[in-house]
């Protein structure tokens, strides 16, 4: 496995007028973003009157197959994949979470992490609700029951939880006939919205709304509701301050093929290739990646610097959530199945190695050692963002500080501890640079630990 910081979720949603293949879209639509989450995935679908549902354990294609997405027929319907940020891997915390509320059914969708959890969920208690799970996104559906019940309508409902919930959220929330999406006022987490001919779609990255042939229409707005029913889409703002997109997003998560808030994602990584070249102006004979999120920064940056690009590695795109973790003693084989240098491409030059990111620095070293084995004559490694520093705690699952390389030792000595001939980070003004054309502020908490949004603890 690799030391990253991992994903997060994915939701998808699609509120129908004409088909109901419903539940095979929102499979179509998950399966593009399996990249965001692989620990379980859920489908909810609504006939107009009831809401069934489907979750488990696992990658989309193993939770479902033709025979329950036939199950599953219904006009209405949001889809998830999760990485646990918030509770552990078990199926009481795959999503969709569905309750029943005095407005029947609801079934609810997030990605994200709210940071204050605990008090919500100990006031709900106190009021005589029970949880099935221990993820924030049950405290978020039955915060929006109870406030439906006080005042008798979801949106009204909706726009009183997001004045008490604190963090980065993304959500889609189905009843019985609508379709509702919600994102926080900073806009920490994206949400995009698409249309399949009278349809309307709901994804966490375009590339989902691309797979299924539908055309993007635009990003949820920071601190948007919006409202799908019979008679059409229906929007509302909430207070909104300052913008903070997740520049991870764009770092890491994302796929390439994606547009987040206007930015194309494969673009911004070119020009953290360009900024590279711009801060460091190291040459050598070839420009590598550590495939895949690493490949259009190398690519930006031998556009820059004229050092031709390479491939260094052979990525094992065969080993899946089943592949069995290798005992210490073994884990630099178990490195070498996933990524396995290309000797005639390495052997005896310089390399310059792109990556996006360093965590506990336990995998680069392993992958420097490899490039070594494989003959490099020198290894100069390149990060396309700032050093890690911080945790995250808007839905981003982050080691504690103290097993943050960055947190602890400078830069000179990481790269003298992971085998490097030098070490390189992206700034934090270029990695702002790269990003200004999506249109909002950006967070950068994790690099510089200011906090959009405060948090009572820090790891």
């Amino acid at each position: 496995m690799r030391d990253k910081l991992n994903e997060e979720c994915g939701v998808f949603g699609v509120y129908n007028t004409k088909t109901e293949d419903t539940s095979k879209l929102i499979y179509y639509g998950l399966f593009a973003l399996q990249h965001r989450g692989q620990e379980s995935a859920g489908i909810a679908v609504s006939d107009g009157q009831q809401v069934n549902y489907y979750k488990d354990e696992g990658l989309v294609q193993e939770v479902f197959d033709p025979k329950l997405l036939n199950f599953l027929s219904g006009v209405h319907g949001i889809g998830h994949v999760r990485y646990s940020t918030t509770g552990g891997t078990t199926y009481e915390n795959a999503q969709p979470v569905v309750i029943v509320s005095s407005k029947g059914q609801m079934a609810l969708a997030h990605n994200g992490n709210l940071v204050n959890t605990k008090e919500l969920m100990g006031e709900l208690e106190s009021q005589g609700a029970t949880f099935q799970s221990s993820t924030d996104s049950e405290t978020i559906l039955k915060l929006v029951a109870k406030n439906t019940m006080e005042t008798g309508d979801v949106t009204e409902a909706i726009k009183k939880t997001m004045a008490v919930i604190r963090g980065g959220y993304a959500i889609l929330l189905l009843t019985p006939d609508k379709l509702y999406a919600f994102r926080d006022p900073m806009g920490l987490r994206p949400l995009i919205m698409g249309k399949l001919d009278d349809s309307y779609v709901f994804a966490s990255e375009s590339c989902a709304i691309d797979s299924i042939k539908a055309d993007v229409i635009r990003d949820v707005r920071p601190g948007e509701i919006i409202c799908v029913d019979k008679n059409g889409i229906h929007s509302e703002k909430t207070k909104v301050g300052s913008t903070h997109i997740c520049s991870f997003e764009y770092v890491y998560f994302a796929r390439t093929d994606s547009v987040i808030d206007g930015l194309n994602v494969y673009q911004a990584r070119i020009n953290m290739g360009h900024q590279l070249f711009k801060e460091t102006g190291r040459l050598a004979d070839i420009v590598i990646d550590i495939p895949d999120s690493g490949t259009s920064a190398a690519l930006g940056y031998s556009q820059a610097s004229g050092v031709p690009f390479n491939k260094g590695f052979y990525r094992n795109a065969y080993i899946g959530r089943t592949f069995i973790s290798p005992k210490q003693d073994m884990r630099e084989i178990g490195v070498n199945f996933k990524l396995s240098p290309i000797r005639q491409n390495v052997e005896g030059k310089s390399v310059i190695m792109i990556d996006d990111s360093i965590v506990r620095g336990t995998t680069i070293t392993r992958i420097v050692k490899s490039l070594r084995r494989a003959g490099a004559r020198e290894v100069h490694v390149m990060i396309t963002s700032p050093p890690v520093k911080y945790s995250c705690f808007y839905g981003i699952d982050t080691p504690d500080r103290s097993k943050l390389i960055a947190a602890n030792k400078p830069v000179e000595d990481i790269g003298i501890e992971i085998g490097a001939d030098s070490l390189s980070y992206l700034s934090h003004e270029g990695l702002h640079a790269c990003l200004a054309n999506s249109g909002l502020g950006t967070c950068m908490a994790c690099f510089d630990g200011k906090y959009p949004v405060p948090v009572e603890e820090s790891k």
